[in-house]
């Protein structure tokens, strides 16, 4: 295949979750995903492996800055 399709951008409701990496404090492992800000439940989106795998999340969900960790 020579052209990559471009991921379309995904919308998140920015009132109702925020976008956080859970990082295991035992072997290190983080999943980007959405908490859920009345509830406090965790939605994991993708497993982040190195900082080529953040990046693409934050640009598939259009998320700038930094995002908080949560342990």
């Amino acid at each position: 295949m020579f052209f990559k399709k471009k991921p379309k951008p995904r919308t998140y409701d920015r009132n109702a979750v925020k976008p956080v990496i859970r990082a295991s404090i035992c072997n290190g492992e983080q999943v980007a995903g959405f908490k859920d800000l009345r509830t406090g439940a965790f939605e994991e989106v993708k497993l982040i492996r190195n900082p080529g795998e953040l990046a693409a999340f934050k640009e598939q969900y259009g998320i700038t800055g930094d995002i908080e960790k949560i342990y």
